[in-house]
């Protein structure tokens, strides 16, 4: 197939949900207009990544995946024939969630994916965690792509991409709302690496609270039969302003190389991983904010 053209939406949002719908809009056009199959929204961008401490003004600001916010990107979606990934604090019991739905291009909800690594030394203290990882089957124009998800935070566990890329995931999309430097940007780098699997990351602009822009994408193609040594696997990494930044994933480059390299799950030994799922915390890793 041609290539899968991520639209990394790094635009700024804050509380008025009317605001951020219209704002959100616009951007969405605009990324069709640009040859987008998908255009993805930073971290909970229906609230600007805001979490009060008061309980109720936490809940008050919250909606639900069903809101006509959420379902508005839908319909837009199959108005422009392009798949979306909108991002919200959503409604739940007992305190809500950090949430990605993803939209078709035929305007069918194919995916919604919860973070569940919140960030439990901060703010997100005061969200439910998600209950698992998901991919699914985006369709698009020139075929059918293999799309997982992970948000933020997620990025920092190895365990979040190696499950998605276990569940067939060819591309992984990951909303952002903090600082990308080269740090958090070569944990991005190595997911796609050792998995082998394209990852697109999409962040605030820088303005905004403790964001900096700099969203990125990564092919996982480190190595080609006709390059001597390795490649660089980065797309695209955007500065800090607002705007519209291309990811464009050769689709066709990603399967030659998932069907011959090393990667991936070619060679593990999950016969001898058993200590990765053993629940005991031992020190220095014991931390009073765990849940």
């Amino acid at each position: 197939m041609a290539n899968f053209n991520i639209a990394l939406l790094q635009i700024d949002s804050g509380t008025d949900l009317k605001a951020n719908l219209k704002k959100g809009v616009e951007a969405c056009r605009a990324a069709k207009a640009q040859g987008a199959d998908l255009a993805l929204f930073p971290e909970m961008w229906s609230c600007g990544y805001t979490i009060p401490e008061d309980i109720d003004a936490l809940k008050a600001l919250a909606i639900s995946a069903e809101h006509d916010f959420v379902t508005a990107f839908g319909k837009l979606a199959k108005e422009l024939d392009m798949a979306i990934g909108i991002t919200l604090l959503e409604s739940r019991e007992p305190l809500p969630r950090n949430t990605l739905v993803v939209f078709d291009r035929h305007g069918e909800r194919v995916l919604t994916y919860a973070k569940v690594h919140t960030c439990d030394f901060g703010d997100e203290c005061r969200l439910t965690p998600g209950d698992g990882f998901y991919t699914c089957d985006l369709d698009t124009k020139d075929g059918t792509v293999r799309l997982g998800a992970m948000i933020c935070y997620d990025r920092e566990f190895p365990e979040s991409a190696r499950i998605l890329m276990l569940q067939g995931a060819e591309i992984i999309v990951a909303p952002n709302a903090c600082p990308l430097e080269i740090n958090r940007l070569s944990q991005l780098r190595g997911r796609a690496y050792e998995n082998m699997v394209g990852i697109a990351t999409c962040n605030f602009p820088k303005g905004h609270p403790d964001c900096n822009g700099h969203s990125a994408a990564y092919d996982g193609v480190a190595y080609l039969p006709t390059l001597m040594g390795s490649r660089d696997t980065c797309l695209v990494e955007a500065g800090g302003e607002e705007g519209i930044y291309m990811a464009c994933f050769d689709m066709d480059m990603l399967r030659d190389y998932r069907n011959r390299e090393v990667h991936g799950n070619a060679d593990r030994r999950p016969e001898l991983y058993g200590a990765l799922v053993e629940k005991k915390i031992e020190p220095p890793f014991i931390r009073k904010d765990r849940r």
